[in-house]
């Protein structure tokens, strides 16, 4: 039997198998600066960070995971 995979991280390791760029799920993202899920979407919309956009969803994207490592890094 397969085991669950959240569709989010699914996307994350396809795009990351496919990109020169490593991205974070907004979870991952809040949790490396100490943020909800919720707080980190307003977090990104506040401070413009960059979204990269997940096909057929409106709602849902994944984030550079340069910028966050930069904030976190000043933070």
């Amino acid at each position: 039997m397969q085991g669950f995979e959240d569709w989010n991280q699914k996307v994350k390791k396809t795009f990351n198998a496919t990109s020169n760029e490593d991205v974070l799920t907004v979870t991952e993202a809040g949790l490396s600066l100490g943020l909800s899920k919720d707080h980190m979407k307003i977090y990104v919309d506040k401070h413009k960070l960059t979204k990269v956009p997940i096909s057929r969803s409106v709602h849902r994207y994944l984030l550079l995971k340069s910028e966050i490592d930069q904030i976190a890094g000043t933070k």
